[in-house]
Parts: structure tokens; C-alpha cells; sequence
């Protein structure tokens, strides 16, 4: 078993991948939430602490004190956490909450960890999701629970952190109990980008299935790898707006495949060639991190990653984010087509949306076409979207059964 690292030097790993991950990933236009999620609430070490350290640097640099898109959490805003208990999962929609009441204009919840980190910079990935549906999820989902039926949803538990100051053990008893049929569990990855419509269903949605499920999951083990799976699942309003994939590059142990093994710079080519927008996870400091902002992120040490929105020369090794501009601005790079290639290749997924949509007149078909491409190919011609548009639709009548061919025409 891997030795724990000494408290200071874990305090100041973390910091550090915080920084990192600021500038990896700055998203000026996007609001970006830190909670430092920890065993037990205790307040930072005079003069500073984790926190402190993170707030001195969000307000030292001008892009996101001038924007105002990084909140970070005040300490003792949220309570302990245990690791497989449903505080877990309490801690991201309490994340979801503040977001949806602090911050508009955004439209998918990303949850990232501090063993998470992107892989192409936001300007590529930016524009690839400025394109999709706004009510798609993107959620790895299976019925197929497997062994989880008696290791997760058969148990008893009891999560001390929801009633005990400093205690984060999660207890079983000797008891066990069956398996629900009011609904169906469906199981998958922890990471997830799901729309902000979606959130709002969980949170303050008039149907009562997210609260009935919520209070189900309150005694699974690790909860947040079945609680937006199994809501959205059964709901009638979003189960076709699932894409089966949390678009996140992970390697398994093998076998048995249950826990994702640290990335290392063996695991860089095929990080590379993944299309992912995110990995998960990293060791601490390996130099497979240095590969990725240098070849991928083209990012030099303590600097932002460089996109649309930075105005400065690089000339002489300036940094070009040192004068900016417009975070409306990208600049795309070549690995957004790894990540077009692997989204279109879901496609299907988005058809079963259009599908349950039941459209009925021509116009709204064309519409739905045109809007789809002017966000995918933003700087395309109008003859040029349409014959797009016109390709969309023939595409849509081959997948739908409902579909007359009377309608696959465009305007132009």
C-alpha cells in the first residue's frame, strides 16, 4: 500500500494542482466552483490556509477578478465528507445549487476532482460543445449492476458525516435489504456533464421521483455512481436525452476493472489519441502532467493556457495572456476534431432526442438542422449551412421511422 504523504506536503500538493488546474482550464466565461472537500470541517492554519491561499491567488490574477467566474467556497460552507457515503453526493448538488442560484447563462454541470485534469484547451472544447443540444447529458450508464447489486444496493449503511462532527465512516449492519421495484438502479462513472435543465429537474423539479430517488440513495454505497443515473433513467421528461459516455479518459486496473489506475506518461500516447476532454487520475506531480500542458495544452509553467481570448505576443517567451480581449473570442486547435470525431460518433444518441421531440411540420425540422450546424460550423457560409442542414435531414429521415421523405428539404 502506498504510504499517505505528510499533511504539509498534501496541503501543498493540492494547492498546487488547484493553481494548475485554474490556469489549465481558465474558462473566463464559465463559472468555476472550488470546495475543498474534506474529512472534517477545521479552519485553516494561521496565517494562511488551503483556502486563503487559493482566494490570494484568484483575486492576484486580472482575468478572473475581472470576470468574476471562479467562487471559491468559505470555509466552513460545506461539511465533512465521506468517501463512499451519500454526503459525497450531497456535496455535488449542494455545488449544482450555487451554481444554478450565483451564476446564468451556463448550461452543463462538469464535476471535477483534484485528481482530474483537461486535455485540449477550453477554446477546443468550447467550441464542440457550443453546437450540442443544450438538454443533452453525458452520463456512462448500465442496468447491468452486477457485483454492485451486493456490494452497493443489497447493504445497510449509516453515513457518520451526516450526523457526526469529525467522523466520516460509513457503517454497515448485519441486515440486507432487496431490491426496489418502483424503479429501475442504473449504475456508472461518478464524472458527469449533465445540462443545466436537468439539475434544476433534480433539484427543483415538480416531479417527486429526484426526491424519492435522493432519499433511496441516502444508504447506497457510493451514491453518486447511481443517483443521476437511475433519476434520469426513469424520468419520462429526460431519459432520451442520456448519451452514454462521460467523455473522460480513464485507464482500468485488469482485472477486476474497478478502480481507475494512476495515469503516468505510459498512458500519455494513448491520452493523446483519446479525444476526451478530461483524464482521470493523476498521480501526484508525474511528468506525464508537464506532457500534457507542453504537447497538448501548449501551456508554459504558472501561465494560462493560451486561447482566443489572450492578445499578447509570444515573441521572446511572453506570456500572450498577459493582454485580453473578448472571452467570446476562440482560437480552435487541432484536437477538437478528436473530440467532434468522437462526439458525431454518438450521434445516434442524438437523434433519439430529435425522435422524442415529435416534430411535425417542415419548418421546425429545418430549423432544428440549420441551428445545429451554425453551432457546429459557425464559420461557414448561408449556402454552405444549408446544403448542411439539407444533409442533417436526410440523415435524421434514415433514423427515424416517422419521418416522411417530403419533408427532407431546405430552404435556401
Amino acid at each position: 500500500m502506498r504510504k499517505q504523504p505528510p499533511q504539509a506536503h498534501h496541503h501543498h500538493h493540492r494547492l498546487r494542482w488547484l493553481r494548475a488546474l485554474l490556469l489549465a482550464l481558465p474558462l473566463l466565461g464559465v463559472p468555476f466552483l472550488y470546495a475543498a472537500l474534506g474529512a472534517a470541517p477545521r479552519p485553516p492554519p494561521p496565517p494562511a490556509g488551503e483556502r486563503a491561499d487559493l482566494e490570494a491567488f484568484v483575486r492576484g490574477e486580472e482575468a478572473p477578478r475581472r470576470h468574476g467566474n471562479v467562487r471559491v467556497a468559505a470555509a466552513g460552507e460545506w461539511g465533512p465528507v465521506s468517501r463512499r457515503g451519500p454526503t459525497e453526493l450531497a456535496a455535488t448538488l449542494h455545488a449544482a445549487a450555487l451554481l444554478l442560484r450565483e451564476f446564468d447563462g451556463w448550461s452543463w454541470f462538469i464535476n471535477l476532482s483534484a485528481s482530474d485534469y483537461p486535455l485540449m484547451p477550453q477554446d477546443d472544447i468550447l467550441h464542440i460543445f457550443s453546437y450540442l443540444p443544450r438538454d443533452l447529458n453525458f452520463i456512462e450508464h448500465t442496468s447491468n449492476i452486477g457485483w454492485r447489486e451486493y456490494q452497493r444496493a443489497r447493504p445497510i449503511i449509516v453515513d457518520s458525516a451526516l450526523q457526526i462532527l469529525n467522523k466520516t465512516d460509513v457503517v454497515t449492519t448485519k441486515e440486507k435489504r432487496s431490491l426496489p421495484s418502483a424503479f429501475k438502479i442504473f449504475v456508472g462513472s461518478s464524472w458527469v456533464i449533465i445540462s443545466r435543465s436537468f439539475l434544476e429537474f433534480c433539484l427543483l423539479g415538480w416531479d417527486n421521483l429526484p426526491r424519492t430517488l435522493l432519499m433511496y440513495f441516502a444508504n447506497f454505497f457510493s451514491s453518486s455512481e447511481g443517483y443521476f443515473h437511475t433519476v434520469i433513467c426513469n424520468s419520462k421528461y429526460y431519459q432520451n436525452t442520456t448519451v452514454n459516455d462521460d467523455l473522460r479518459f480513464m485507464a482500468w486496473d485488469n482485472p477486476p476493472r474497478t478502480n481507475p489506475v494512476n495515469l503516468t506518461t505510459e498512458h500519455f500516447d494513448a491520452i493523446a489519441n483519446s479525444g476526451a476532454p478530461f483524464a482521470h487520475n493523476f498521480a501526484s506531480d508525474n511528468p506525464v502532467l508537464d506532457m500534457i500542458d507542453t504537447k497538448l495544452l501548449k501551456r508554459a509553467p504558472e501561465r494560462f493556457t493560451p486561447g482566443g481570448w489572450c492578445l499578447g505576443s509570444s515573441e521572446s517567451d511572453k506570456d500572450p495572456c498577459s493582454f485580453f480581449g473578448r472571452i467570446t473570442v476562440t482560437q480552435r486547435g487541432v484536437v477538437h476534431l478528436q473530440l467532434e470525431t468522437q462526439v458525431k460518433g454518438l450521434k445516434s444518441y442524438v437523434y433519439t432526442v430529435f425522435k422524442s421531440l415529435s416534430l411535425d411540420t417542415d419548418k421546425q425540422w429545418s430549423g432544428i438542422g440549420i441551428q445545429l450546424y451554425m453551432w457546429a460550423y459557425p464559420s461557414y457560409s448561408a449556402a454552405s449551412l444549408c446544403g448542411l442542414a439539407a444533409e442533417f435531414l436526410r440523415d435524421v429521415i434514415e433514423a427515424s421511422d416517422g419521418l416522411s421523405k417530403n419533408r427532407a428539404s431546405t430552404d435556401c
